[in-house]
């Protein structure tokens, strides 16, 4: 991978094309620039016959010129750094900081790839090519471009694998509360590209975020439990704890728990209410009298009403035996 540095200040990992797939898409160009020269040079010769012979060499020259050398620059130009050959192989033309060619840079590039292409059929362009570190031949240089790859093997990025199925559950009391988010984002970066490392360099790694994960919990890491696997738990017990609590999974007890005296009887017993006693909350009828307790007897009888005369109070239903 080749980092770039845009006029932004932000940093491209682009993948620079080497020599087998840049020769490959060259004789590509090369052969359908040749297919258009004999077309062009078909149509010149039976359209020129009745001209004198300067005129039919300096037709040729021109159909070579317009051709072979300013086809491939408009293509470029046209195309943002993508001709046939380079779209079959895919490729692409970039400048340095990474952004599209424009028509100086294809100019450039197609004025001296005659010399380093044509003339010296490749063998220049294939040295430069050798030389230098990003794989550029000259044309490149000058023009201050890179061919780059545009068709990369996909791998599977921002995916944190699981742990083993034997630590499940295994690190739910941990106390996660003290971990920053920087620690976090390091973790998940690391189980996201571990594959990638070398296992020297990935086991080392490992340990570090590890023994950090186990001094922020407060809880060492188990004796056996490799240190992959062990932030790989942890961090698959983070998200479980994130999606309860974003689905309110742990609200529901407590919900359960306000609206139990709604329908139970005394506060605290989870019972319904007894002979003699009072239902609590809204388990009381609404607009049912209240009853309360004569100060000397067992005998209940109805709250009197404020404001309203004894004889107008309503009956409870209440009929006394005979």
């Amino acid at each position: 991978m080749s980092e770039l540095v845009t006029g932004e200040a932000v940093a491209l990992e682009l993948r620079p094309a080497r020599l087998p797939s840049r020769a490959l898409a060259v004789l590509l160009d090369l052969l359908a620039a040749m297919a258009v020269y004999v077309a062009v040079t078909i149509v010149l010769v039976t359209s020129t016959a009745s001209l004198d012979e300067a005129a039919q060499t300096a037709l040729s020259i021109a159909s070579f010129v317009l051709v072979l050398v300013g086809g491939p620059i408009a293509v470029e130009t046209l195309s943002h750094g993508r001709s046939l050959g380079k779209m079959a192989c895919g490729l692409r033309v970039v400048r340095d900081d990474g952004g599209p060619i424009r028509f100086r840079h294809a100019l450039v590039r197609g004025l001296i790839g005659v010399i380093e292409i044509l003339m010296t059929f490749g063998i220049v362009a294939c040295i430069a090519s050798f030389v230098s570190a990003r794989g550029r031949r000259l044309g490149d240089v000058f023009a201050g471009t890179l061919v780059v790859r545009e068709r990369i093997p996909v791998t599977r990025t921002g995916f944190v694998p699981p742990p083993p199925p034997w630590l499940a559950g295994r690190f739910s009391g941990l106390d996660l509360s003290a971990v920053p988010d920087g620690l976090w984002l390091a973790v998940r970066q690391y189980l996201t590209r571990m594959q990638q490392l070398d296992p020297q360099v990935g086991w080392s790694m490992a340990e570090r975020l590890a023994s950090d994960l186990a001094e922020r919990t407060g809880a060492p890491v188990p004796q056996g439990v490799p240190p992959a696997a062990y932030l790989a738990a942890v961090v698959q017990e983070r998200q479980a704890r994130e999606a309860r609590r974003a689905f309110g999974s742990d609200s529901a007890p407590a919900a359960a728990s306000a609206a139990a005296p709604a329908t139970s009887g005394p506060a605290g017993t989870g019972k319904p209410p007894a002979v003699g006693e009072t239902p609590v909350g809204p388990a009381r009828l609404v607009g049912a009298p209240e009853v309360v307790a004569e100060p000397s007897g067992g005998e209940r009888r109805p709250a009197e009403s404020p404001g309203v005369p004894a004889g107008e109070r309503p009956g409870t239903g209440f009929v006394p035996p005979a």
